[in-house]
């Protein structure tokens, strides 16, 4: 997936009761849905919200440089959604890729789902979970200070793209493809948007529209920068059939060819186009930075950024991404976030 990119910095806790760099599935036994009730050993929400941090911090993959964009005192409701997001990555990644395996992922989806929904509807005093003791946390506090209140549905959203993930392996269309994005990509722009202080009401709907094109264009340049590893590592295959003319079993059957032109240029030629309609959402949503108070709009600006920056990587190493992943150097992210800081 790799959507929910979150430019921000996380600043080192103490002693977190739970060490953030040990995988999400060895902690299953601990906090998975047959661990008995206190068998993870009593969380506070301050363990949880440190482990959170060190796992925002551990584990951050697209803008591994620090950057002091965000507000210190947004940075812990974002490092727990980001921690929402990453176990909810896990759980549909991490069981493997044969039949059993997303049978199984699908089952820990569906707890994960219904611990989501018994956080929202007790403001997390009943959870045992680590992120949904975190999360509790943020909704609450959002709530006493009178703040608009964060909703269930995008985090809903963000967990059925997983359970697709498990369904489908490839996609035929355009269209399909865009509808997998709004489950996987837009709900994160949303909840950005809400912990910012706009809600999802009629008088933000601009808002939205243009945070939920920046979105998509973010996840798409993920798809086209990681067709090969995708395949490979996930078989997993986002590049429209119908309207590319590529299939799964012919990327399968290119990916050793790097210098056989009959592999190379029909491949080139049906991403070039797919990569100019991502360019084109990304234009699309520019303006939003400029929607949204300061403080926000740094933020918003460096997903919107960082994106491109990719996208000019893809087209850099001439859409030959079967063959090349692009990647922006330690450099390019520092100067990246320098930029969004000073408004470019």
């Amino acid at each position: 997936m790799g959507a929910y990119a979150w430019p921000v910095t996380f600043l080192a806790a103490q002693s977190p009761a739970i060490d953030p760099r040990a995988p999400v599935m060895a902690l299953l036994e601990r906090f998975g849905p047959q661990a008995g009730a206190g068998e993870g050993g009593a969380i506070s929400e301050d363990a949880a919200v440190a482990y959170c941090r060190g796992l925002a911090g551990s584990h951050y993959e697209n803008f591994s440089v620090v950057s002091r964009l965000v507000p210190e005192d947004w940075r812990d409701d974002y490092a727990v959604v980001y921690a929402f997001c990453r176990w909810s990555d896990d759980l549909g990644d991490e069981t493997g890729n044969d039949a059993a395996a997303r049978a199984r992922s699908l089952e820990l989806l569906a707890w994960w789902r219904g611990e989501l929904d018994r956080c929202f509807a007790s403001g997390g005093v009943e959870a045992t979970h680590p992120v949904f003791i975190a999360l509790g946390r943020t909704i609450r506090a959002r709530s006493e200070r009178g703040e608009h209140a964060l909703t269930a549905a995008p985090f809903h959203n963000l967990v059925s793209a997983f359970e697709m993930d498990q369904r489908v392996t490839a996609y035929r269309t355009w269209d399909q493809v865009l509808g997998y994005c709004r489950l996987s990509a837009d709900p994160v722009g949303r909840i950005v948007l809400a912990l910012g202080g706009y809600a999802d009401t009629p008088e933000n709907a601009e808002r939205y529209r243009l945070s939920d094109r920046t979105c998509t264009a973010l996840q798409l340049i993920n798809f086209w920068q990681d067709v090969r590893r995708d395949l490979l590592e996930r078989d997993r295959v986002y590049i429209p059939s119908e309207e590319t003319g590529l299939t799964p079993e012919m990327l399968r059957a290119w990916m050793d060819r790097p210098n056989d032109p009959r592999a190379r240029v029909p491949y080139i030629r049906a991403l070039r186009p797919l990569v100019e309609r991502t360019a084109a959402m990304f234009e699309e949503g520019r303006p939003l930075p400029g929607l949204l108070d300061p403080r926000l709009g740094r933020i918003v600006r460096l997903f919107g950024m960082g994106g491109e920056a990719i996208l000019s990587a893809v087209e850099r190493v001439g859409c030959a991404t079967l063959w090349e992943r692009p990647r922006l150097s330690k450099w390019r992210k520092v100067a990246l976030v320098g930029r969004a800081a000073a408004g470019w």
